[in-house]
């Protein structure tokens, strides 16, 4: 009996103490499949999330309550070949605000340049010093952008070294000739995010994460109004790098992750502060603007 309880507790630590960094949930949607046997999707799901969840991404321990939380849906297109696939993908991930139930979404981004094989119980293999298939650097390169995304919202620039493992899988994927990895083509797809990500002259939008979610919404319930002149900086900033880089995709990926935060945050407060936000806010993302609306209502 002792020996039973001994061996239970060594497992009970081992699996706290091993927790992977993400804890992410993958939906695999393939309703647009022609196909009678759909077990393959299911098999998708959990070797995808099995490959996201169970990979050691940083050399930093997380307990279980601290993995990121993140989404990934996968619609999938009618293969033109038996385990061929393209698809649109949605990803997002978020990251809890202190003193609070409240969870803030960090990165939403859709990527619709999703090219990949998969052969049902295939193991997934990736080496990040090298490509090896088209579906595990992509899923990797996701992996490390939300690591550094969420490492940046906690320090300032934190999230450096994460960013450059992700750099490092484009530069490598570049010689596949797959979608997505080039510059060539679309201004929104993975080899602009990361681009703009290491641009040093929009270096200020990833300091501003960190304004925004540790000095801002972190002490929001401490003193709110200050916490919105704080965001307001952040936008402002935002504003000045969309002024010189006006497709930018970094700029257009923070809005589609905060516009109803702002919305909310905003619908109370200083007026004279909520009129420069909307007015802000409609010059970086004017197909928004109505529903900026709500902000000086």
């Amino acid at each position: 009996m002792y020996k039973s309880i001994v061996v239970l507790l060594f497992l009970l630590t081992n699996t706290f103490v091993s927790a992977q960094e993400l804890n992410c949930r993958v939906t695999i949607n393939a309703d647009q499949v022609q196909t009678t046997d759909r077990r393959i999707f299911s098999d998708m799901e959990t070797a995808f999330s099995q490959f996201l969840n169970n990979t050691r991404w940083t050399d930093d321990s997380f307990d279980s309550h601290e993995r990121i939380k993140c989404n990934i849906i996968i619609t999938l297109k009618n293969p033109k070949s038996i385990g061929d696939y393209e698809a649109s993908v949605q990803i997002q991930s978020a990251r809890p605000i202190y003193n609070s139930n409240y969870e803030s979404i960090l990165f939403n981004f859709a990527d619709r340049d999703w090219l990949f094989e998969y052969v049902e119980s295939q193991p997934l293999q990736f080496n990040e010093n090298t490509f090896t298939t088209n579906l595990t650097s992509m899923l990797a390169y996701y992996a490390y952008v939300i690591l550094g995304l969420d490492y940046d919202s906690f320090s300032e620039l934190g999230g450096s070294i994460h960013l450059r493992k992700a750099q490092t899988i484009v530069n490598n994927a570049q010689r596949a000739n797959r979608p997505g990895w080039e510059a060539l083509g679309s201004t929104r797809n993975r080899y602009w995010l990361m681009e703009n990500l290491n641009n040093q002259q929009m270096i200020e939008i990833r300091k501003g994460i960190y304004k925004y979610h540790r000095l801002a919404l972190d002490t929001y319930e401490q003193d709110r109004d200050k916490s919105r002149q704080m965001i307001l900086e952040v936008l402002k900033e935002l504003k000045k790098v969309k002024d010189t880089y006006p497709n930018s995709i970094l700029v257009i990926s923070f809005l589609d992750a905060k516009s109803d935060e702002l919305i909310s945050i905003f619908s109370e407060g200083n007026i004279q502060v909520r009129r420069e936000v909307f007015d802000v806010l409609s010059t970086l993302d004017p197909s928004k603007r109505e529903q900026y609306q709500k902000i000086i209502k």
